[in-house]
C-alpha cells in the first residue's frame, strides 16, 4: 500500500504545471543580451536546424522539449507553462 501511495504521490508531482518567463531564442545567442530581441536572426538561425531555447532575464538557459510550440515566438518575450524534466521544459502552453 505504501508503494502504491507514493507512486500516485510522484505522479502528481509530474503533472504540477509551472511557469518559466524569459526570451525565445537560438541556443548560440542565448548568451548575447542583445540578441534576445532579434526575431530575423532567431528564426534564420532556427531555420538552419539550431535549436531554440528560452533565456531569463538572470541568463538561466532551458531547452525546449517543444520546439514547434516556440517557432513563431522566436525575439519574444513569453511565458511558457510545462513541465521540467532536468534542464528542459516540456511545454503545455504559450503566452
Amino acid at each position: 500500500m505504501k508503494k502504491l501511495l507514493v507512486v500516485f504521490g510522484f505522479a502528481a508531482l509530474s503533472v504540477m504545471a509551472e511557469d518559466w518567463t524569459g526570451y525565445i531564442v537560438d541556443k548560440g545567442c542565448s548568451k548575447n543580451k542583445g540578441m534576445w530581441t532579434n526575431s530575423e536572426c532567431v528564426e534564420r538561425c532556427a531555420s538552419r536546424g539550431d535549436k531554440l531555447v528560452l533565456v531569463t532575464e538572470e541568463g538561466k538557459v532551458y531547452a525546449i522539449a517543444d520546439q514547434d510550440k516556440v517557432k513563431s515566438h522566436g525575439g519574444q518575450k513569453v511565458t511558457l507553462t510545462g513541465s521540467m524534466d532536468g534542464d528542459t521544459i516540456k511545454v503545455d502552453s504559450v503566452k
